[in-house]
């Protein structure tokens, strides 16, 4: 059984990387998922999309402004998936949630779901979704996708526990459509035990990346950017103690724990970030400098034969808000795993016991979406 997938707010690919990778065999049929086509605003990331997931279907990716796009034409799907924007959602920014510019946008996907009625779907974003405009925002959110006609299972995802070498927790709904009768059930994290978790050296190191590996260019610091950091042990930021006064940032209100911070090899990294100026690009434990793209995209499980297109800060940035592949294969034969009636193990999702009173209690939010 083939599952034909459109996606909305495609990134660069990761989370078709991911659910291409996933396949389950039951009874000599195979299960598997199948790029129909995808949409993004960023040039960059459709680029990217293009030429890594579908070279040989190129017009499959669309290049545009979501609330431009006319939904209802898209081709016929079982499966959609969109990693709706988080950036109103984040706990970092000022966490308008539905009253910014960004959070409304999930209403397309909702759009999608109503036109199309694909038989399964996968959201993603950021934890602090739970708790924008004060818990209110998720509950509308999984509100609509249940009035959609699905039966939804949001949980919050410890993607570290799941094989990806980064401490990376986002919150992924699956829904299944109603009329087919089952819910979907969390897969059991693999590496539950921290001791067995993937660190950053390993996804660096094993196996070491070629000097000549694709986006894999080195960043020019300024001397005193090197000579702090010579000073910062792996796992501290630049506020340690040990740093002296003449290399000291002066810098006045927050200190945010991820400026100049460098990696601890022996535990998974921070979280890869697509945003932020300089002293967030993350920095290597064995060097004084910035990591590369090619060694961020290790750390999101993008393998090395996966090239980014675009200038060196749009990769950045399209490394950073991607999914890491690796976790979405784990949830995505999992998806798989339960159409075919193959059993396998779980865990209970994150709000299974509020779910039923989130979906039921009061009215939804007064605030108008963008369709």
């Amino acid at each position: 059984m083939i599952f034909r997938k459109g996606e909305l707010f495609c990134g660069p690919g990761g989370l078709s990387l991911g659910a291409s990778m996933a396949s389950v065999e039951a009874l000599g049929e195979e299960y598997k998922v199948e790029h129909v086509w995808a949409n993004d605003y960023d040039a960059g990331a459709c680029a990217t999309f293009r030429h890594n997931i579908c070279p040989e279907n190129p017009d499959s990716v669309i290049h545009q402004d979501v609330r431009e796009l006319d939904i209802e034409r898209l081709s016929a799907i079982d499966a959609f998936a969109f990693g709706f924007p988080c950036n109103d959602y984040s706990i970092v920014g000022e966490t308008k949630g539905l009253d910014g510019n960004f959070g409304p946008l999930y209403s397309y996907g909702i759009k999608v779901l109503k036109s199309h009625q694909p038989k399964w779907f996968m959201a993603e974003n950021v934890g602090g979704l739970q708790s924008a405009n004060d818990g209110n925002a998720f509950v509308q959110i999984l509100q609509e996708m249940e009035s959609s006609g699905y039966t939804i299972t949001p949980h919050l995802y410890k993607f570290e526990e799941y094989g990806v070498p980064q401490s990376r927790h986002r919150i992924i709904i699956v829904g299944i459509r109603k009329d087919l009768g089952w819910k979907f059930q969390v897969p059991k994290a693999p590496f539950k035990d921290s001791s067995t978790w993937k660190t950053s050296r390993q996804a660096l190191e094993e196996p070491p990346i070629s000097d000549d590996a694709m986006n894999h260019d080195f960043t020019q610091h300024q001397g005193k950017v090197v000579e702090m950091l010579k000073y910062i042990p792996p796992g501290e930021n630049a506020w340690y103690d040990g740093i002296p006064e003449h290399l000291r940032l002066n810098v006045k209100g927050a200190r945010l724990s991820n400026i100049y911070k460098r990696l601890n090899p022996d535990v998974p990294s921070y979280t890869v970030t697509g945003s932020g100026g300089g002293g967030t690009h993350m920095y290597h434990y064995g060097q004084p400098r910035a990591l590369t793209n090619r060694e961020r995209a290790r750390l999101q499980t993008f393998p090395d034969w996966y090239e980014f297109l675009g200038g060196k800060e749009s990769v950045r940035k399209q490394i950073g808000m991607a999914v890491p592949p690796l976790g979405v294969k784990i949830i995505v034969e999992a998806i798989l795993k339960s159409f075919a009636g193959i059993e396998y193990a779980i865990e209970p999702a994150k709000w299974d016991d509020e779910l039923h009173l989130m979906l039921t209690s009061g009215e939804r939010l007064k605030i108008p979406t963008l369709i």
